[in-house]
């Protein structure tokens, strides 16, 4: 996966639009409650226009009951939506809820599909806020702004042609400062959505500096730097906020744009009609009073969509970092299944293969070609960045290569879909992941399927009963996140636990033995050979303990560099049998 950079302009609203086609069916809910909403806002002012006009004398003739009737039907269409808004809240909220929701599993999906690779374009603090505070910044966008931005032009239409036949005069002012509010917005708009990017940008980089910080405490204490760094912390903080007050001083110019429109109505209606009452034109005071009336009406869904609009503004700059997130990869069909795979292993060739992570950087791998036999165990060697990991990551499916070939008892690597090739390969990297939970349950996370009594003989097998006999609860002990509580040996004992219950033809060991005391790296050692028996074996490390590893005499050793195979010694590979 190359890095592309971030998506332009038109990729990101594309993407928000096709999230809004997604979502449309979530938010039509709202927006029939919306629009009965309106109607019954009319039938208020209806209502309300006849009771103060009969108060004031303006009804001629009008019946005695109307005052009473109207007045009833204020109050029973005011409890009517009261009850709308209610419902419209949980429905918009469900809405949201459910792109929350869709949302997220897409994002988990991408992330998940692309493997650990995409650390090498993402620090892991900005993929934790695309997950979490950019997509919960997407809800106010399908409950809140989907339905307000719709409702704005059928809100106001629907009423100012109810004036417009009530009073034409009156309908034509209304519906003109009505114009002037979108005007308004979009002048603020520019400023507004340069802010709200701005201020997730602040917030990204105030979260993956406090990340970076934290992980490197020990060091910072103890070259001294605690106060230098604690003051960059509160200099970032404070850009946050000054960003953030931004984002809000945008909102109230917006919000002063629509009360200046409603006002300036107000004022050329009410003298209007002043002008015909003190004239004596004044046809009805009635007709006066519900055109009064329905002016906060009409402009109560351009309020709406102008308080969600900073809501699609926070989802434009969200959208920026979900819509750069990989797309996975498409499954393949398969061509056929991997043949011959049994007890002894499977075979692997590298065909001619070339892979780059990034253009400035120069190819990983290049143009690299090997072969292990079914059963054989292949060590990596060479310094960092020759391209042990890259092998690594290929086999496990995580990236495909620019060209060239990889293929697995004669099946190209391409044609294999992600659940055959996952059932294939085991794999024991130098920072196993233990999730919270007690040991047996971590073992068990290489087959939830499996049997108490085949975790436990996974267990013996790795070594692992030994030390938990020693622990509180035995197996059943609590350890947390991250293998918290437990050593680097005995957290790698687990993660070989796991190979073993997973029982894969194929093993892959990623520098397995890193950061381990050199006691703990020969035991370690040993419980891998045992594990490498009958199954084909790639080991990349740099330990030169781990350089011996083979099993039974069948082994070889390939040195890399630059991505290439190298002679290690008299221009042979070497043996290490």
């Amino acid at each position: 996966m190359n890095d592309t950079g971030p998506p332009s302009h038109t990729a990101t609203r594309s993407w928000l639009k096709a999230q809004a086609r997604l979502g449309r069916n979530a938010t039509r809910p709202v927006l029939l409650l919306g629009l009965a909403g309106v109607l019954l806002g009319l039938g208020q002012a209806l209502c309300a226009a006849v009771v103060l006009a009969t108060a004031l004398g303006g009804v001629g003739n009008a019946p005695p009951a109307w005052p009473v009737a109207a007045l009833a039907g204020f109050a029973v269409l005011a409890l009517l939506r009261a009850g709308l808004q209610l419902m419209s809240e949980r429905a918009a909220f469900d809405a949201g809820a459910a792109a929350r929701r869709r949302l997220r599993s897409d994002a988990l999906h991408r992330l998940l599909a692309a493997g650990p690779v995409l650390l090498r374009r993402f620090h892991s603090a900005e993929l934790a806020a695309v997950v979490i505070d950019k997509i919960e910044a997407m809800e106010g966008f399908f409950a809140n702004y989907t339905p307000a931005a719709v409702l704005a032009v059928a809100g106001p239409l629907l009423i100012v042609l109810t004036v417009l036949w009530v009073d034409t005069e009156a309908g034509l002012i209304l519906g003109g400062c009505g114009l002037l509010v979108p005007l308004a917005m979009a002048a603020s708009g520019v400023g507004a959505a340069a802010a709200a990017r701005g201020q997730f940008l602040a917030m990204s980089r105030l979260q993956t500096r406090f990340l970076d910080r934290v992980r490197g405490i020990a060091t910072i204490v103890l070259y001294n730097h605690a106060q230098a760094e604690a003051q960059e912390l509160a200099r970032a903080a404070d850009e946050l906020r000054v960003r953030t007050m931004r984002v809000l001083r945008v909102a109230f110019l917006s919000s002063a744009a629509l009360d200046l429109a409603m006002a300036l109505a107000l004022v050329a209606i009410a003298l209007r009609y002043g002008h015909e009452a003190m004239t004596g034109q004044l046809a009805s005071g009635a007709t006066a009073i519900f055109v009064l009336l329905a002016v906060p009406e009409f402009f109560a869904p351009l309020r709406a969509f102008s308080a969600a609009y900073q809501d699609r503004l926070h989802a434009t700059a969200a959208a920026e970092g979900l819509a750069q997130l990989p797309l996975p990869e498409p499954v393949p069909i398969p061509a056929g299944p991997v043949r011959n795979v049994e007890a002894s292993g499977l075979s692997v060739a590298f065909e001619n293969v070339c892979l780059t992570w990034d253009t400035t950087r120069g190819r990983a791998l290049d143009g690299l070609s090997f072969r292990v036999g079914a059963g054989e165990t292949l060590v990596l060697a060479g310094p960092s960045g020759a391209g042990k990991s890259s092998v690594i990551e290929i086999l496990l499916g995580f990236v495909r290569p620019d060209s060239g070939r990889v293929t697995l008892n004669g099946a190209d690597i391409a044609d294999l879909v992600p659940q055959a090739l996952s059932g294939l390969t085991a794999w024991v990297g130098q920072r196993p992941t233990l999730f919270a939970g007690t040991i047996q349950e971590n073992i068990r996370f290489a087959r939830p399927e499996a049997t108490d009594a085949e975790v436990a003989e996974a267990a013996r097998l790795a070594r692992v009963s030994e030390f938990a006999a020693d622990l509180p609860a035995g197996m059943e002990t609590i350890v947390g996140e991250g293998g918290y509580g437990l050593s680097g040996g005995q957290a790698q004992r687990v993660a070989i636990a796991r190979a073993f219950l997973k029982n894969a033809a194929l093993l892959l060991l990623d520098e397995p033995t890193a950061h381990l005391d050199p006691a703990t790296e020969q035991d370690v050692l040993e419980s891998l050979r045992r594990l490498a028996i009958g199954r084909t074996v790639i080991l990349a490390t740099h330990s030169t303990a781990a350089h011996g590893f083979a099993w039974g005499g069948v082994g070889r050793r390939l040195d890399l560099r630059d991505g290439r195979a190298v002679p290690a010694r008299g221009g042979r590979m070497t043996s290490i049998a």
